[in-house]
């Protein structure tokens, strides 16, 4: 996949992160009864931390997020999102391929949750997350770095 970059993020970033959440969750928190127009994006805002969050822009432009948050035990991948017309393309697993690298280089446990049938689960568990546990609305996730005699 060529024609992507990725950039740290600055707090000027929040809102489009913030609009491009409410877009690509809408249709699983609906579908799990939980969409709320408002709560969808200040979620994104009380939680965004520029220094852990990489913007993805395709042909400059921009186009997804994602962010690696250090935790006690492990990392917390969150705020994955990308625009919808790029999804299936490539471009998000090309983003979570250099992320998990790059945690592999690190020798770093990865957590992340993921909504409830959301089809993003399938990426995950192909890049070697499992499951850890789960509740009717988020299903939690584990990958431990592989390689480099971890």
């Amino acid at each position: 996949m060529t024609g992507w970059q990725m950039r740290r993020a600055s707090a000027d970033d929040a809102e489009a992160v913030a609009e491009l959440r409410a877009t690509v969750l809408r249709p699983d928190l609906e579908r799990l009864g939980r969409y709320d127009e408002h709560r969808v994006r200040q979620r994104l805002r009380d939680g965004f931390v520029p220094q852990h969050t990489w913007i993805v822009e395709v042909g400059g432009a921009f186009a997804g997020c994602i962010a690696l948050r250090p935790a006690e035990d492990a990392h917390w991948l969150e705020h994955f999102y990308l625009a919808p017309d790029l999804q299936g393309g490539g471009v998000g697993t090309a983003v979570l391929r250099r992320l998990l690298a790059w945690c592999d280089r690190a020798v770093l446990r990865v957590r992340l949750n993921v909504l409830q049938g959301s089809p993003a689960r399938r990426l995950y568990e192909r890049h070697g997350f499992v499951l850890e546990t789960e509740d009717p609305v988020d299903v939690f996730m584990v990958r431990d770095p592989v390689g480099q005699g971890a």
